[in-house]
Formats: structure tokens, C-alpha cells, sequence
């Protein structure tokens, strides 16, 4: 998945990994969309944030 990153954050998306290439200061995720897997996730412990690219990694 090809993500664009933005240059202010993405209103209603809160994200703490500060060593994700999307983060922004404030807790604020500048991912132009996310993707979350799995698809059969039962609650939120079995889920993963599909988008995440450590930082300085970005292709």
C-alpha cells in the first residue's frame, strides 16, 4: 500500500509511535489513510497498524 504523507496531521487519528515515519508531534498521525489488519481480528490486542514505517525508512 502506497501512502502519501501530508504535511499537517490527519484530523480524528491519534497515534502515540513516535518511531513511525507518520507521526507528529501532539500525538497526530500524517498518513494520508491507514490501513489496519487483520481482517478476523477479534479485539484490539489482535490488531496491527499496517501503515507504520519506521522512521527514516519511508521509500
Amino acid at each position: 500500500m502506497s501512502v502519501r504523507k501530508m504535511d499537517k496531521p490527519n484530523e480524528g487519528i491519534k497515534c502515540i509511535v513516535s518511531t513511525c515515519e507518520y507521526y507528529m508531534n501532539g500525538d497526530h498521525c500524517a498518513a494520508e489513510k491507514v490501513e489496519i489488519e487483520p481482517r478476523n481480528a477479534s479485539d484490539s490486542e489482535d490488531t496491527d497498524c499496517a501503515t507504520f514505517i519506521p522512521k527514516d525508512k519511508m521509500y
